[in-house]
C-alpha cells in the first residue's frame, strides 16, 4: 500500500503514515500492551469500526510501523507488534501525553505515568525504547 504524499514537508509526510486518530490509538495500544490481536483492538473504549481497523493495520504494516506474528495459541489469529520504527514513536507519544495533561483532564492512571515522565523525560524515553525493543518478538 503506497502512502500518497501531499508534499515533501517532513511533518506532512509523517502525518500521511500515522496522522489519523485511529493509527495513533493502535500505536498507543501496542506500546502499552506490546502485542495485540485484532480482537484486542476492537475492545478498546474508542470503539473502532472493523473496516477502519483493518485498513489502518494494513497501512501501518505496509509502512513498517507494525508487523504481524503467528499467534502461539491459534492459527486463525495473528498478533501485531510495533517494529523498531514504530517504537521510535515513543517520544512523540510522550509529548502528546504531556500536551494533553496541560490542556485536558487526564485519568489518575495516566497522571501517575506522567509523574514518572516528568521526573526525567529523556531518561524515561530512553528506558522505554530500550524496554520495548528488548521485548520485540522475532518471527522465525
Amino acid at each position: 500500500m503506497d502512502t500518497k504524499r501531499r508534499s515533501d514537508c517532513p511533518i506532512s509526510c509523517s502525518l500521511d503514515i500515522w496522522g489519523d486518530k485511529w493509527s495513533l490509538l493502535i500505536i498507543r495500544d501496542l506500546m502499552f500492551a506490546m502485542q495485540c490481536t485484532y480482537g484486542d483492538f476492537l475492545k478498546s473504549e474508542e470503539k473502532i469500526a472493523t473496516n477502519i481497523l483493518a485498513n489502518r493495520l494494513q497501512m501501518l504494516e505496509a509502512n513498517g510501523i507494525i508487523t504481524k506474528l503467528t499467534h502461539p495459541e491459534s492459527k486463525a489469529k495473528v498478533l501485531y507488534q510495533l517494529t523498531e520504527k514504530g517504537i521510535d514513536l515513543l517520544p512523540l507519544m510522550v509529548e502528546i501525553h504531556l500536551w494533553a495533561d496541560k490542556y485536558s483532564v487526564i485519568p489518575p492512571g495516566r497522571k501517575e505515568f506522567l509523574k514518572e515522565v516528568k521526573k526525567d523525560k529523556e531518561a524515561f524515553i530512553k528506558s522505554g525504547i530500550k524496554e520495548l525493543k528488548k521485548k520485540l518478538v522475532k518471527e522465525a
